[in-house]
C-alpha cells in the first residue's frame, strides 16, 4: 500500500434523523439539550449525539415526541 491508499474516508448518514425536542418542563431534558448545544459549539459531534440518544431515550409517559 502507498500513503495515497491510506486516506481517510469521509462517511454521511444515509438517512438523516431529526434531531429530538426536549420534553417541556423536563429537567433533564433541558440539561440534556443544554449539554447538546455547548458540545455542538465546540464541534463535538459525538457528544452532541450522545445527549440526542439520551433525550430520546429518557422515559416520559404519555408524552408525544417529535
Amino acid at each position: 500500500m502507498t500513503p495515497r491508499d491510506c486516506r481517510p474516508v469521509h462517511l454521511v448518514d444515509p438517512v438523516p434523523v431529526p434531531e429530538p425536542e426536549p420534553v417541556a418542563g423536563c429537567d433533564v431534558c433541558a440539561a440534556l439539550a443544554g449539554q447538546r448545544a455547548a458540545a455542538r459549539s465546540v464541534g463535538d459531534r459525538t457528544t452532541a449525539v450522545d445527549c440526542n440518544v439520551e433525550i430520546r431515550r429518557h422515559p416520559h409517559p404519555g408524552a408525544v415526541r417529535t
